[in-house]
């Protein structure tokens, strides 16, 4: 027995709303995987702002370092060179005042040192005759 007129109209309105039924979930399913990977993304983004700062930071750490390290190497040098010179002046100093209190006479003197100025006061005795030099020193200073 063939199917009534009826029973096809009642199939096909239920056919169509069982596809209805389908689409509208398929939808939803969509907007939440769409939102699911909207928030991935955030999240992602996020992660890697933050590897990029971290890694800013140390390649700054670093540099900072380095700097700092050659300028400890430099202070080091330029220190080592003004003890050599330090040491070689001493030297000299004691030859020539052995020499100058041996041959001619010696010198006896002071002097004050400020952060902008050298005084001086020399005496310089040589046999009975004195030589007095007093000098006042200005150091330039750069502003």
């Amino acid at each position: 027995m063939p199917p009534t007129d009826k029973v096809l109209a009642a199939k096909k309105i239920q056919s169509w709303w069982r596809v209805t039924l389908v689409q509208c979930t398929l939808l939803h399913v969509t907007l939440r995987a769409l939102i699911i990977q909207c928030w991935w993304r955030q999240v992602l983004a996020r992660l890697q702002a933050k590897r990029r700062r971290a890694a800013l930071e140390l390649c700054a750490r670093q540099l900072w370092a380095a700097v700092r390290l050659k300028s400890w190497v430099r202070m080091w040098r330029v220190r080592r060179r003004y003890c050599r010179l330090l040491s070689a002046v001493r030297i000299i100093q004691v030859y020539w005042r052995w020499r100058s209190c041996h041959t001619r006479g010696f010198f006896h003197g002071s002097y004050e040192l400020t952060t902008s100025q050298l005084s001086l006061e020399l005496d310089i005795f040589l046999g009975s005759q004195i030589c007095r030099i007093t000098d006042c020193i200005l150091f330039p200073i750069k502003n």
